[in-house]
């Protein structure tokens, strides 16, 4: 007997619920999403996708018993459930599985907005050096770099996140939002070292869309390839849906009932772990909670100036050091006060192997947040190994963030706009009764200490002689020696420590006068011979009995490198540097005329401001490469 082809339903036939609520039918599986059918669409269900259409008269009618009915699926079926349960293939998909994915990638775009509403994002701390990165060289060639950070990356990120997801809910403004959430994840990819994560939101960009569109795209596919694809034929009934209408037989059976409960528990619990931390206060520190659930997605910016883990034996009270990097390759600990217990317990247990009996830990950890001076996270004093944490309670051991001296981080910006360019500055804030320890290395020969604010004892230890300082007072500090800072106010003090290379800066000069007398030498300007010492910067073979000069050696194994590399490099790499010269070069030539047209119709400005326009003019994207670090930098000062 040849096989009866299922007659369509009728009219009166299943359907999906139009007389409940929309929020019922979007989130309790009340109906499902599937893509189109053969003839009429069946009822336009606004929602999670838009507009679901779901088949009515296409579905088949369930077929008389003993019938032989065709299989309505003859492909690779696309869910990893259908592989086990035949009568799931090729079916339809309840609407609560939809909504809870569309439910929780809404809620990572729209809390991490909520989040970046603090007045760090909106100040423009949080993310003060992410505006120099070559991904926004485009946005710089029309905005300055402070406009770039403030409009661009903190203004921009809040808008995004905060619109993101209603702009994907709806059909009108999906394909806007999708081009600008996947250029904004393919720069987040680019920017931060976070994993999987901006790939995986790229993914979840189809959960938004119409749910027929994989269909779609099959269907354009070759006709070979069609057999190891999902199928493009209609999809049948699914057993886990509901096509509930008026006159239906059947109500709503307990298993959907749960579906919807779960559903809504879900959400619910997803809305509350960002703001739980009342809840897991032991994981509290600077930003608030358990980093993972809180959504803070790159609110805030760390660069540690200094870690010391300090060793003490029980037994005969003997002092040690250990490098930051002992017995682990992770650097979150200095960040988190739980982790910072973890690794003082997995010290006691290693040190004794090291002859260290009783051991105690104590840590001394300098950070900023969001360019806040650098402070202490922990108290120095404190044994880790013995002290109390508690997931329940506050960490007692945990100091506190200053943030009454915030204000002043436009100050600190001030203050290092004014210093030439081979002069560096770090801020330090300290707790009164407390002391930083620290050591000039003899590279920093001009290397001086001011205060800000308070009163501080700078005690040289080598020299054993205390200075007092007052607030606006300072005092140069010797190269190549132990030196402490006191705090003796009653409040914290503020203190600034300005220092200059002067090694390296020499050696730089010394590289760059070579360089322009190489040049003068090869375009004849050069009068005077080269000296024999000096022959080698021109490929010539040192004299005999000459001995090669460290700093020509430098600057010809400099050379090399750099020739190598120009000779190893694709041609995709030579055109992109060849471009990238003529783009700067055009970019200066532009910005110059600009200049010099509005000198002429408005006056020159001030030397320092001209000063700036010219050296912004001038810069060629030196730098740029280097990837921001945001749970954690390395910001090298006057330390050993």
């Amino acid at each position: 007997m040849a096989p009866l082809r299922p007659a369509a339903a009728p009219a009166a036939g299943p359907r999906c619920a139009r007389s409940l609520p929309r929020s019922l039918r979007a989130a309790d599986g009340l109906g499902c999403a599937a893509g189109a059918g053969p003839g009429a669409p069946g009822p336009a269900v606004p929602g999670w996708a838009g507009r679901v259409s779901l088949p009515t008269a296409a579905l088949p009618a369930a077929p008389a018993p003993g019938l032989d009915v065709p299989a309505l699926h003859h492909h690779v079926p696309g869910s990893v459930d259908g592989l086990f349960r035949p009568q799931k293939r090729n079916a339809h998909v309840p609407l609560w599985n939809y909504a809870l994915l569309r439910a929780q990638v809404f809620i990572v775009y729209f809390i991490a907005g909520l989040k970046k509403l603090d007045a760090d994002w909106v100040g423009g701390f949080s993310m003060g050096t992410l505006a120099r990165h070559w991904l926004f060289a485009p946005f710089r060639l029309v905005l300055s770099e402070e406009l770039t950070s403030r409009l661009v990356v903190h203004g921009g990120g809040l808008v995004l996140d905060l619109s993101a997801g209603f702009l994907l809910f709806f059909d009108a403004t999906r394909p806007l939002a999708l081009i600008f959430v996947t250029y904004f994840h393919c720069m987040n990819s680019q920017l931060f070292s976070i994993g999987m994560f901006s790939y995986t939101m790229l993914a979840t960009n189809g959960l938004f869309c119409r749910p027929e569109w994989p269909r779609g795209l099959v269907a354009r596919c070759p006709r070979w390839l069609r057999g190891w694809l999902p199928s493009t034929e209609p999809p049948q009934p699914s057993p886990d849906c509901h096509y509930g209408a008026r006159g239906a037989r059947g109500g709503l059976r307990p298993r959907q009932h749960l579906a919807a409960a779960f559903t809504i528990l879900y959400v619910l619990e997803q809305l509350f772990l960002p703001y739980s931390h009342f809840i897991t206060q032991g994981y509290n520190n600077w930003t608030n909670g358990l980093y993972g659930y809180s959504w803070d997605m790159m609110v805030h910016s760390r660069f540690h100036q200094h870690v010391k883990i300090t060793y003490r034996d029980g037994l005969t009270g003997e002092v040690g050091y250990l490098k930051p990097g002992a017995f682990t390759q992770s650097r979150r600990w200095r960040d988190h006060a739980d982790m910072l217990k973890q690794y003082s317990a997995c010290l006691s247990q290693l040190l004794p192997r090291y002859n260290v009996t009783e051991p105690q830990i104590y840590f001394d950890v300098w950070v900023s947040i969001n360019e806040r001076f650098q402070q202490r996270l922990v108290d120095p004093r404190v044994d880790l190994v013995r002290a109390p944490w508690s997931p329940w309670t506050p960490t007692p051991w945990l100091l506190p963030l200053l943030v009454d001296l915030s204000p002043w981080r436009q100050q600190l910006q001030e203050m290092e706009a004014q210093l030439d360019g081979h002069t560096d500055t770090v801020f330090i804030a300290d707790f009164p009764g407390l002391y930083l320890e620290n050591f000039v290395s003899e590279d920093l020969g001009n290397t001086s200490l001011r205060v800000l604010r308070g009163k501080v004892l700078v005690e040289l230890v080598e020299q054993q002689q205390n200075h007092s300082l007052q607030e606006g007072e300072g005092m140069q500090l010797p190269a190549g020696q132990y030196h402490k800072v006191h705090t003796v106010s009653p409040e914290p003090s503020c203190y600034m420590y300005l220092y200059i290379n002067t090694t390296a800066l020499q050696l730089e000069r010394n590289l760059t006068q070579l360089r322009e007398l190489r040049e003068r030498v090869r375009n004849g300007t050069e009068q005077s011979p080269l000296p024999p010492e000096l022959r080698p910067i021109l490929g010539e073979p040192p004299p005999a009995g000459v001995p090669l000069d460290p700093v020509v050696s430098l600057f010809l194994r400099r050379e090399r490198r750099q020739q190598q590399r120009e000779h190893e490099s694709s041609l995709a790499q030579r055109l992109r540097r060849f471009l990238r010269r003529k783009f700067f070069l055009f970019r200066r030539s532009a910005l110059m005329t600009l200049i010099a047209l509005r000198n002429l119709a408005l006056g020159r400005p001030s030397p320092e401001r001209l000063a700036q326009e010219v050296a912004f003019a001038s810069w060629n994207g030196e730098g740029e490469e280097a990837r921001p670090e945001t749970d954690g930098g390395a910001q090298r000062g006057p330390e050993l």
